[in-house]
């Protein structure tokens, strides 16, 4: 295939799913870079009052080369600066890899952008991507230049390898939120390590098995603009107050992951999580994400209808009007072979609306068609739809800037776009 032939082939996948902004194609097709992976795509308000972005960037799925990039747009994701790289490796083999960056900007404008410095072990761990201890560096210019990486200390789970050869499995996926005393918090999938989950890997039929638990670290001295060593974190719902979800054959094995999370007008918190369940779970917090309720299934009201998903992304976002938005895939998975992971397309939305008197506290509407592939791959071959290159897994992100709702999402992991909510 001509590399003209490919730029066409790409510029018609990047509209496959209908997008109001192209932020960036991949180049890896045509030779050009390695770039074909492109997700974890978090857009967020730069302190100069641009949008800016950083995303987890690699040359194949699965291809141990993780590294963080950054970029910024001045006309409100209209047009993009060419990305930078923050921190990882360029090459396989440059250095550990760096994965699931997330950002928080100080009251003076420092960005400070967190992730897991993965590194190089010969086993013990469900994912070797997820496993890393905590690092972080900061821009003082915009993102111009970037200080060097720190070590942030985490403190020693009851999940993680009791022997701490293998360091902590945990992904953050989506952006911190400030909290009501003016610092940051987060939820992140906690993965037991093998030796002390429920299950162990010869147990598996599949990664969906894999023991998790839900778990909350609040940043509470950002705006002071310390070195990233010195940020404290507290945490909450942890280790044995963790967020657990029974799995669907195996109720004494959790499956929560993935959490995410909206202020609701009584200022309580209401998080949203995937599981291994065929449908998403919720828990809610009255005193700002310190203690959690029991996690129960997501109904579409009181005594509705769950809310059904495959093992995958199902973010909640609130629009600018004061309503919610939940993005899921309204499909059974439970085939009992491991494969709960799949369908993820086509993607659905469900408008929520809040009703302070009821047992919870959103109640959603009925699920909207909101994108498609089709079954199509990057490359422009057809495969089966809703599975592999064909997903649309959203790894992404929302801002809402002068009435305006976007959820900014990495299409098919490879192709990112941002695509205006109006409903």
């Amino acid at each position: 295939m001509g590399q003209e032939t490919i730029r066409q082939v790409l510029k018609q996948e990047a509209s496959r799913t209908q997008p109001d902004y192209v932020v960036y194609i991949p180049r890896h097709y045509d030779g050009s870079e390695n770039d074909s992976l492109n997700e974890h795509f978090l857009v967020f308000d730069g302190p100069d009052g641009s949008l800016m972005a950083v995303w987890v960037q690699s040359p194949l799925r699965n291809s141990r080369c993780n590294r963080i990039m950054f970029s910024r747009s001045a006309d409100e994701g209209i047009t993009w600066d060419a990305p930078s790289r923050v921190v990882g490796p360029m090459h396989p083999g440059d250095e550990p890899m760096a994965s699931w960056a997330f950002p928080m900007v100080s009251s003076s404008g420092r960005i400070y952008v967190l992730y897991s410095r993965n590194t190089v072990l010969p086993g013990g761990y469900w994912v070797q991507m997820h496993c890393g201890s905590m690092e972080g560096v900061y821009s003082d210019n915009n993102g111009k230049s970037w200080s060097s990486p720190q070590p942030i200390p985490m403190p020693t789970s009851p999940y993680d390898d009791p022997q701490g050869i293998v360091p902590p499995e945990w992904v953050v996926w989506q952006k911190p939120m400030k909290d009501l005393s003016g610092g940051y918090i987060v939820g992140y999938t906690h993965m037991c390590n093998p030796t002390v989950s429920t299950f162990r890997p010869s147990d598996q039929k599949g990664w969906t098995w894999s023991d998790s638990v839900v778990e909350f670290m609040r940043f509470t001295n950002i705006d002071a603009d310390p070195e990233p060593c010195d940020i404290d974190i507290e945490y909450s719902g942890w280790g044995e107050d963790a967020l657990r979800v029974p799995h669907y054959l195996y109720p004494h094995l959790s499956t929560a992951q993935e959490p995410s999370f909206v202020r609701l007008p009584d200022k309580s918190l209401f998080c949203v999580m995937r599981s291994c369940t065929g449908y998403i779970w919720w828990s809610g917090s009255k005193d700002d994400g310190r203690t959690w309720s029991n996690p129960q299934p997501l109904l579409d009201r009181d005594h509705g209808s769950p809310m059904l998903n495959s093992v995958t992304t199902d973010p909640i976002y609130q629009l600018s009007d004061g309503r919610y938005v939940l993005l899921y895939f309204n499909a059974n998975c439970l085939r009992g072979d491991g494969s709960e992971a799949f369908p993820r397309a086509p993607l659905y939305v469900s408008v929520g609306v809040y009703h302070p008197d009821a047992c919870q506290p959103l109640w959603f509407e009925p699920p909207m068609l909101f994108a498609d592939t089709d079954g199509y791959h990057i490359d422009g071959q057809r495969g089966e739809p809703g599975v592999g290159g064909a997903d649309l897994s959203v790894y992404g992100s929302f801002t809402s800037r002068n009435g305006v709702d976007v959820l900014w999402y990495p299409d098919r992991k490879s192709i990112l776009l941002g695509r205006r909510l109006a409903f």
